[in-house]
């Protein structure tokens, strides 16, 4: 991956910052300098720490040393603000009501579900068990992404541009959507380190469609990180064992 590669991934998005703006009253310019710090630092984090870091010397392939660089610095981004502010990033135990839990696991496990059958149908099989697999799959990307993307950007996009979509009593506006894109985005499209561009447009969909919108609308329903983190080490534990069937 070339250094540029959050950039373009900004880029890509960049269409629906202008379109937010535009759909907005007003705009909080300061969250948004915020969030692009973040998104850029983390990004910039786990890439160099993966580059520099390396823990095959106790044979570990994964990316262990960045995973868990990024978590610190999220969580002392969480622990500088205030009780209320952690509660909106998702930083609680508190849920939201039965009802609103209820409909969000049911979102979420039905797409599940559906996600199952489909890549029952076009994943390789047949690969071998690796225990460090399903020790990163089960943990790290579910943890360091969850409080990246649907907790703290989340909570700087919604300052950003206020929500103002109730859906089922819940809150849902632009930095829902933006979000949820740029989760496929960060997935799907790779500037390589000799500038070939590299565009996964069915990985894109496939991901914002089925797998980010069900995190991040678990999420929501669920009024924390902790049914989002579950939900998507859920999901990269059952890619892993549907490979080695």
């Amino acid at each position: 991956m070339s250094l540029l590669t959050p950039f373009v991934w900004i880029l890509l998005i960049l269409p629906l910052f202008i379109f937010a703006s535009i759909k907005s009253k007003k705009i909080n310019v300061k969250y948004l300098i915020f969030f692009f710090l973040y998104f850029l630092a983390d990004t910039y984090i786990q890439y160099l720490s993966k580059t520099y870091i390396s823990l095959e010397f106790i044979g570990l392939k994964f990316a262990w040393a960045g995973k868990i660089i990024s978590l610190i610095f999220s969580l002392i981004i969480i622990f500088s603000v205030g009780k209320e502010d952690r509660r909106a990033i998702g930083f609680t135990t508190q849920t939201n009501s039965r009802k609103q839990l209820k409909f969000g696991l049911l979102f979420f496990f039905g797409f599940l579900l559906f996600d199952f059958v489909f890549k029952m149908i076009l994943f390789p099989k047949g690969g071998t068990f690796d225990l460090e697999t399903f020790a990163f799959q089960s943990t790290m990307p579910g943890l360091t992404e969850e409080i990246a993307f649907r907790g703290i950007c989340l909570w700087f996009l919604d300052k950003v541009f206020e929500p103002n979509w109730n859906f089922k009593g819940i809150k849902f506006g632009w930095g829902f959507i933006i979000v949820t894109v740029l989760f496929g985005v960060v997935h799907g499209a790779v500037l390589t380190p000799d500038h070939q561009f590299k565009f996964d447009i069915v990985t894109i969909v496939y991901l914002t469609l089925i797998s980010s919108l069900s995190v991040g609308v678990l999420r929501k329903f669920s009024g924390n990180l902790i049914y989002s983190i579950l939900g998507h080490n859920c999901i990269n534990v059952m890619n892993a064992v549907i490979r080695i069937l």
